[in-house]
């Protein structure tokens, strides 16, 4: 089946209008049903993390993704897409989970989270896009989503392959794919062959402690997105943003944004994988710039096991504010490893258990805070119907 946002292999597409390499997989249970391709897939996750040290916690958390699709041609090569995502992670409170040394937005409006990752919205994507064809080769497109993911960055993390089946967020995603749940986007777009050029007009306020609401939507902010898929087993972008206020408690503080980055699949063996991405991200704000390095890496040599690794370092003023103001700048990383073991349990069902083990570490100035380098763990069991 053919993208739909343009003449290419359906498998090229990610979330939102993000592309990804074309040997990538696409699971998901397709029906035809009067003119409409309808497809679904679910994965859920439920985790033990335990977070070692003076700042760490141990939380058990349900996290994952429920995703519906439904297209229709509509004449003269025309398509017509309509997606919904929901997520269980507000269930698991507005303290989110325990993640060293991750920072960002707030979960009750109050209180910044650090050392936590934030849980995100129920409703992580209701969206429609149309597409027109241009020539064999071309098409034009219009995206919009109320929630939405505007043209900015690589898929956002749990829809890479690269890392798609590790339940840990990464620190790095306030540089490269925080976005991905904007109330309010619209993004058009152009494709030539292999090339896509896009815009987006976006909310840039990311999303507020009421998880399971639809906000307003305003579209105050910008992005643009080049990306390119030389190749059958490449994709690669580059994107900028001007994101209006993005931060809830620093209202008065808008952002400027960059990334780049370059997805790498190849299928192998019967029915494995190996898929890698590496990226970068930069964040402005004021006088100060913040930068981010990821990479991650994932392979999968049969449908049973699934092994899968990521490093990243991040430059951050968040790991000691006060009362919402930011502390010095310092440079962290972390690197985490796990497997995952799947049994099929039925046609469309899979069930798996896995772990991860992650490696911290802080600067000689944050030692004492830190209680040295903690590590931390995740145990899960997962549920895929696809």
């Amino acid at each position: 089946m053919a993208g739909a946002l343009g003449p290419y292999p359906m498998t090229r597409e990610a979330s939102g209008t993000a592309w990804q390499p074309d040997a990538s997989s696409h699971g998901g249970a397709h029906i035809v049903r009067d003119g409409w391709t309808l497809m679904g897939h679910a994965r859920l996750n439920g985790v033990y993390d335990r977070q070692a040290g003076p700042r760490g916690d141990d939380k058990v958390f349900m996290a994952g993704m429920v995703m519906g699709m439904a297209r229709r041609d509509l004449g003269e090569g025309g398509v017509l897409q309509l997606r919904a995502m929901l997520s269980p992670d507000p269930f698991m409170g507005r303290r989110g989970l325990p993640n060293l040394l991750s920072s960002g937005e707030t979960a009750d409006g109050v209180t910044p989270l650090i050392d936590r990752q934030h849980p995100h919205e129920l409703v992580m994507e209701l969206s429609a896009s149309v597409s027109r064809p241009l020539s064999e080769t071309s098409s034009v497109f219009l995206y919009a989503g109320l929630p939405g993911e505007p043209a900015f960055g690589p898929p956002a993390f749990m829809h890479r392959m690269s890392i798609m089946d590790s339940p840990e967020p990464p620190i790095s995603h306030h540089w490269l794919d925080s976005t991905h749940i904007t109330f309010g986007v619209v993004t058009a777009g152009v494709v030539q062959g292999d090339w896509k050029l896009e815009a987006s007009a976006f909310r840039g306020r990311e999303p507020d402690q009421d998880r399971y609401d639809i906000e307003t939507p305003k579209l105050d902010s910008v992005a643009l997105r080049l990306s390119w898929n030389p190749t059958a087993n490449w994709s690669l972008q580059a994107s900028w943003a001007d994101v209006t206020s993005p931060e809830q408690l620093e209202p008065g503080d808008d952002q400027e944004k960059w990334s780049l980055s370059a997805i790498h699949t190849v299928p192998f063996g019967d029915g494995g994988a190996w898929a890698t991405t590496a990226a970068w991200g930069r964040r402005r704000a004021g006088h100060e710039t913040l930068d981010a390095w990821i990479l991650e890496s994932a392979v999968q040599p049969n449908a049973a096991w699934t092994l899968f690794a990521r490093a990243e370092r991040t430059e951050t003023n968040e790991l000691t504010s006060v009362g919402g103001h930011h502390g010095p700048t310092y440079t962290v990383a972390k690197a985490s490893v796990g497997v995952v073991r799947d049994w099929r349990v039925s046609a469309r069902a899979t069930v798996g258990i896995g772990g991860l083990y992650a490696f911290n570490f802080v600067p000689a100035a944050l030692e004492r805070a830190y209680g040295g380098d903690p590590n931390g763990a995740m145990a899960f069991v997962r549920l895929k119907l696809e």
